[in-house]
């Protein structure tokens, strides 16, 4: 459960079935999970600082990157253009419900995989060496030995080099369903 705006510090993707279910949008929105819709209304909940159900312009842009997207000043004011059809300067939780239903939607799963192997290969090397999955482990809270992570690099090294390259990684994804 988020109580506190730190405890937001990304969105993981998740499933989305492709079943349209009503929308003020022009185009349909997917379904998105339970789990999801929780984050989505815990992060909105948060960020109604006021309590008044609704949230405005610089509340939606926070609300939005803390739930891992990035947004830029003119799209978060083009939002607000779209939604706020009373121009209030507010937008309320079924329209944050929209935006976001909008956005898990169309992430590019092999962009997310992407940005996943980038936060394991923190030193830009393309690859995931042992090192990189040592620090990952300790900074997760699992004890592993060095003779344990190296067993986990071996299984999917295709190309024996020691490392998982990014096309490595994706396969992994894949071969778990993670994809």
């Amino acid at each position: 459960m988020i109580t506190r705006k730190s405890d937001i510090v990304s969105f993981t993707p998740r499933p989305i079935t492709n079943r349209p279910i009503s929308s003020n949008r022009r185009r349909g929105r997917n379904e998105i999970t339970e789990e999801q819709k929780n984050e989505i209304k815990e992060a909105f909940d948060l960020f109604d600082t006021e309590k008044t159900g609704k949230i405005d312009y610089h509340e939606l842009k926070v609300a939005i990157r803390a739930l891992g997207f990035d947004i830029k000043k003119a799209d978060v004011l083009e939002l607000m253009r779209e939604y706020d059809k009373t121009n209030s300067g507010y937008i309320d939780y079924n329209d944050f419900l929209d935006i976001m239903t909008q956005k898990i939607s169309d992430r590019d799963p092999t962009e997310e995989i992407i940005k996943a192997f980038k936060l394991f290969d923190d030193d830009d090397t393309g690859k995931i060496s042992l090192k990189n999955l040592r620090r990952v482990s300790r900074e997760l809270g699992e004890n592993l030995s060095d003779d344990e992570l190296q067993a986990m690099i071996d299984e999917f090294d295709k190309d024996m080099d020691g490392e998982i390259s990014q096309e490595e990684f994706l396969s992994i994804m894949k071969q778990t369903s993670l994809y």
